[in-house]
């Protein structure tokens, strides 16, 4: 896992996009995982300016999002297909259709779920995955608890979860869905390369625990500890609870001097 403590949110941005322009130089059709909330919102602003400035294209890229609310009507402001319409899809050249979700009005919620799995295996799974984390460590809709190997599946929100998503409901933690679909902790892992990015002191405990706690169910983001290829973007106030920053800095002070930036 390389940690990489960045002087704030632009800043993790900007190394997002960079990853995401460098796999589409190399890979114009590759696939991308695509999450939503506010973590991710300046790495797609930044997408769109590069895409605008010519210097990215998406056009036979694909994608696929994390999660979704289950029952939220088709028009409702944060469904999560209306969500990354709005922050990235609609913004720029993506060709239509190729930016997919679990379908969170389906009548067979178990039958949607195994259908979302096999279109993300069809596509040749997932090229590079853009996450965040939650305050209880949780990634997609990932709570505590959930099985190491989970796949997309149908998942009971925790009230931490609703509790910190109510921001985007007004406010009112009632009006945040108690059930959602979510690709699962094994289907995540899937992917070839993983990005979190994480802002800010209350994430702090849960970033603390991916890197430098012990895997376990309790703390399901932990389950990147085991990946191959995974990036962690920090700002200070969420590296703040790490005991071992000065040498992630070290680290990836010298990562640079070697590849001459």
């Amino acid at each position: 896992m390389e940690v990489v403590i960045t002087s704030g949110a632009e800043e993790s941005a900007r190394l997002a996009a960079d990853a995401i322009e460098q796999l589409l130089s190399r890979k114009p059709d590759a696939v991308l995982g695509l999450a939503t909330g506010s973590t991710p919102l300046p790495t797609y602003d930044e997408l769109v300016r590069r895409q605008e400035a010519g210097q990215i294209s998406f056009a036979r890229a694909r994608g696929f999002t994390l999660d979704e609310y289950i029952g939220l009507p088709a028009d409702h402001p944060q469904r999560y297909r209306n969500v990354i319409e709005r922050e990235l899809v609609g913004r720029v050249d993506f060709a239509p259709d190729a930016v997919t979700g679990p379908d969170g009005l389906a009548e067979d919620l178990q039958a949607a779920a195994e259908a979302y799995e096999r279109t993300i295996a069809e596509a040749g799974g997932v090229d590079l995955q853009i996450l965040g984390i939650g305050t209880n460590g949780h990634i997609a809709f990932n709570e505590p608890g959930s099985s190491l190997a989970s796949r997309t599946r149908v998942q009971p929100l925790a009230r931490q979860t609703r509790s910190d998503n109510a921001r985007f409901f007004d406010g009112d933690v009632e009006a945040v869905p108690r059930l959602c679909f979510t690709q699962g902790l094994g289907t995540i892992m899937g992917a070839r390369h993983l990005v979190l990015i994480a802002t800010g002191e209350g994430k702090a405990p849960a970033v603390q625990q991916l890197v430098e706690g012990a895997v376990s169910a309790s703390w399901p983001a932990t389950i990147m500890q085991h990946h191959p290829h995974a990036t962690v973007l920090l700002d200070e106030p969420a590296a703040g609870l790490l005991e071992r920053a000065d040498d992630y800095r070290e680290a990836y002070a010298a990562k640079r001097q070697w590849q001459g930036i």
